[in-house]
């Protein structure tokens, strides 16, 4: 766990932050499903509900690469598939979504993102939150025209710790390769380029509309391809 010196940082700062949780108490719970493909947003968008909303974020593979590192029971197993050359099965993933649900950060819900692919993948995430009492409240479909992906993914730069996204053209960094809250270097992904794009996006679609039909009226269309202010509007009145 990383610890942080908090005589480095402003008494405001620790105020903001002591009024945010405070404010989380009273925020109401919401399980939400991001979907869309490489590059439509998701990653920009995801810290700002997890803020708003005071939710824990769930990728799958970082929950993945997680329990591997920690070496517990699942992430055992994931890495006993991982080295045979074999995939990840539902249901493990599915049982690494809910260890990782055990966390004081996601008491208030959570944005799962990566997760499901699939209509039995939904089914089984929809049999796990049901034995707990509860279900997804929203699926937020983030559109983007295929033709417009291939410039936002090219250009983009990740900050792994916190999900923060940047891109070289549209939103770059105030320091060229580093993250602008924390200094520490931004991650460019070796899959983010054209050819793998456009074999992701094909499997993406193909993929997609079942698990949209699936969740019927819980999934709400976001036209991402559209200033920042406008998507975070259209956000806001589905996250309602």
């Amino acid at each position: 766990m990383t610890t942080v010196d908090l005589t480095e940082i402003s008494s405001d700062a620790l105020l903001k932050e002591m009024n945010r949780r405070l404010a989380c108490l009273n925020k109401p719970e919401k399980r939400v499903i991001l979907i869309g493909p490489p590059g439509s947003g998701k990653g920009t968008q995801s810290p700002k509900l997890k803020n708003e909303h005071c939710l824990c974020h769930l990728a799958t593979g970082d929950m993945l690469r997680a329990a591997v590192a920690a070496k517990t029971p699942l992430g055992l197993e994931a890495k006993a598939a991982m080295d045979s050359g074999g995939l990840v099965s539902d249901d493990l993933v599915v049982g690494v979504i809910r260890d990782s649900l055990k966390a004081p950060e996601c008491r208030n819900g959570f944005i799962l993102d990566g997760f499901p692919r699939t209509v039995p993948q939904a089914e089984k995430l929809g049999e796990m939150l049901k034995a707990t009492g509860n279900t997804i409240d929203r699926v937020l479909n983030f559109e983007v025209p295929d033709s417009v992906l291939v410039d936002r993914v090219t250009g983009r730069w990740i900050h792994p710790a916190s999900g923060r996204s940047y891109h070289t053209k549209f939103a770059p960094p105030k320091v060229a390769g580093k993250d602008d809250y924390t200094g520490e270097p931004l991650m460019h992904r070796a899959d983010d380029n054209a050819d793998t794009l456009k074999a992701r996006l094909q499997a993406f679609h193909a993929q997609t509309k079942p698990v949209l039909e699936f969740y019927g009226p819980k999934a709400i269309t976001i036209s991402a391809n559209k200033p920042m202010y406008d998507v975070e509007a259209q956000i806001t009145n589905a996250m309602k």
